[in-house]
């Protein structure tokens, strides 16, 4: 196992985040560009990942209900319904409130990394990215 570095405080998403590092590597990609689902898609099989994706927001929360992922990396704009809808119902549920969720958008202002760290996103990356983060 790794060893990580204490810190003297921790906050309840923080920690979920600490400890997916430390789990599977399994994860359900919520995406609706192709292009950028086979770049994540890529990387992270590279590095190890077992990766399911689904580009379709309307039924995502079934897929993630039944995949059970050590990770889900979610879009925030997707057809059928929005990524924070999808976190909202996500954390709704005692058996996914834990669930590391890394939300991309391709918005960046502080609005919407705000609503989506209060409706329970664990990390909040924009688009577009270095392969490196």
């Amino acid at each position: 196992k790794k060893k990580m570095k204490a810190r003297p405080v921790c906050s309840d998403r923080e920690s979920r985040w600490e400890d997916f590092l430390l789990m599977g590597r399994h994860v359900v990609l919520i995406e609706d560009e192709p292009s950028i689902t086979e770049a994540i898609r890529f990387l992270l099989t590279r590095d190890g990942w077992s990766v399911d994706t689904h580009p379709d927001g309307a039924t995502a929360v079934e897929v993630i209900r039944e995949a059970r992922p050590d990770l889900v990396i979610l879009d925030l704009m997707l057809p059928g319904k929005s990524g924070l809808e999808i976190v909202r119902e996500l954390r709704a549920e005692d058996s996914m409130q834990a669930l590391p969720v890394l939300m991309l958008t391709a918005r960046g202002q502080l609005r919407d990394r705000e609503m989506a760290e209060k409706a329970g996103v664990t990390r909040f990356m924009t688009k577009p990215f270095s392969n490196a983060e």
